[in-house]
């Protein structure tokens, strides 16, 4: 029987075990740099398969599988592990009991898969030569990003990591597909805190006010430009206003205007040139209608390029493994993911976990309430990410 037919059945072998443990981490999610139930139970189960555990960052977690042989050679499998604050909308069994916290973005599939392959591999030890490191990452979800604590304690060293693989679910994807792009595909993501003080009063007599809303809609008007009139049109940009808060009434203007907002896009020089802009566009709005404000536009992940060469043999081992026809290439994703900190250390690749499945009502995009998936998609996750790892140790 071939590496590729052992890997398959032995997936098959795991699949009801994998699929029950991403039932219990979707029923019990916890918030970024808040999973230490997680992290236990991830423990746990690595330990009851034989490996050796070492905590990281508090929440993060690692464990080392040694192949046949002496090659100085090591490969990472990332996961992530953290859930996002939303409160789930479902009537599944292992619906969340946290209320108000939710995996909405699939990491619970994340961590069950590589959960999977750890199991797994412990059985083709015999087929590598090398070492696998397996990662458990916390705080994905939050800046400054689980991926760049690790780094900052050494998780890349002891032994030194020569190449990185990581994987994320994908709506769009029917379940049994995957996607891959080379280069540039996921976005630096920055974000933005405004603060406009003016003077408020009576809505009736707006003359003897500095209008702090009235000044806020012209600073979102004006914002948009900093893409629009400054971008180069090749580099992608995306700049939006997505929380604003003025607590005043019918009658009664607010004193201040609280807003929060995204920039995103694929170019580090661009990136820090709009930062600059984006404070100036702002100041010098509110400075000229006779208000003042406090903008702080907070550093968070650097875009994610993909390595060409390991996507590129990435790629054909998933053609390898699951057909030509379940292999797709993937358009750029604005998203921001802080598996580039790791990027931008080593060479990685991130791909895509098609989890759709529409017969089954199985539609929702990541981060809303009814997100779920269709679970047969763990079947190629556990079998593809050892299949990949396998072929790259040789």
């Amino acid at each position: 029987m071939t590496l590729k037919h052992r890997i398959q059945q032995a997936s098959i072998d795991h699949f009801n075990e994998v699929v029950a443990i991403r039932r219990h981490l979707h029923a019990n999610p916890e918030l970024s740099f808040e999973e230490y139930n997680t992290a236990e139970f991830i423990e746990n189960q690595l330990k009851s398969w034989g490996y050796q555990t070492k905590r990281m960052a508090k929440t993060g977690v690692i464990a080392l599988l040694k192949g046949h042989g002496n090659s100085a050679k090591t490969i990472a499998l990332r996961a992530d592990i953290d859930a996002l604050p939303i409160v789930e909308k479902s009537t599944a069994t292992y619906c969340s009991i946290n209320n108000g916290v939710m995996h909405a973005c699939g990491h619970d599939v994340h961590t069950s898969s590589l959960l999977g392959v750890a199991k797994l591999l412990k059985e083709f030890t015999q087929d590598f030569d090398g070492t696998i490191k397996f990662i458990f990452q916390p705080g994905e979800e939050k800046i400054p990003g689980g991926a760049s604590l690790l780094i900052a304690e050494g998780v890349l060293q002891n032994p030194k990591v020569d190449t990185i693989i990581g994987q994320h679910v994908m709506p769009l994807l029917p379940a049994g597909k995957v996607g891959f792009r080379k280069g540039m595909y996921m976005a630096s993501a920055d974000e933005i805190y405004i603060t406009i003080k003016g003077k408020g009063g009576h809505g009736a007599h707006p003359h003897t006010l500095t209008d702090p809303v009235a000044i806020g809609a012209q600073v979102i008007s004006a914002l948009q430009q900093v893409v629009s009139r400054n971008a180069k049109p090749a580099i992608p940009s995306v700049l939006s206003i997505g929380k604003v808060i003025a607590n005043g009434a019918t009658n009664i203007i607010p004193d201040e205007v609280y807003m929060e907002g995204t920039f995103r896009t694929f170019d580090e020089t661009w990136r820090a040139a709009a930062h600059d802009l984006i404070k100036k566009t702002v100041n010098g709005i509110c400075e000229a209608m006779g208000a003042t404000a406090d903008v702080e536009v907070r550093v968070g992940y650097p875009y994610l390029e993909n390595d060409s060469e390991l996507t590129e043999r990435a790629k054909q081992h998933a053609i390898d493994y699951l057909g030509e026809e379940n292999v797709t290439d993937l358009d750029i994703w604005p998203a921001g993911e802080d598996f580039a900190f790791y990027t931008r250390e080593i060479p990685g690749t991130f791909y895509r976990l098609g989890i759709r499945n529409e017969s089954k009502g199985i539609v929702s995009n990541l981060h809303t309430p009814t997100f779920d998936i269709d679970e047969d998609a763990l079947l190629t996750s556990i079998g593809l990410m050892s299949y990949i790892a396998i072929k790259e140790l040789e």
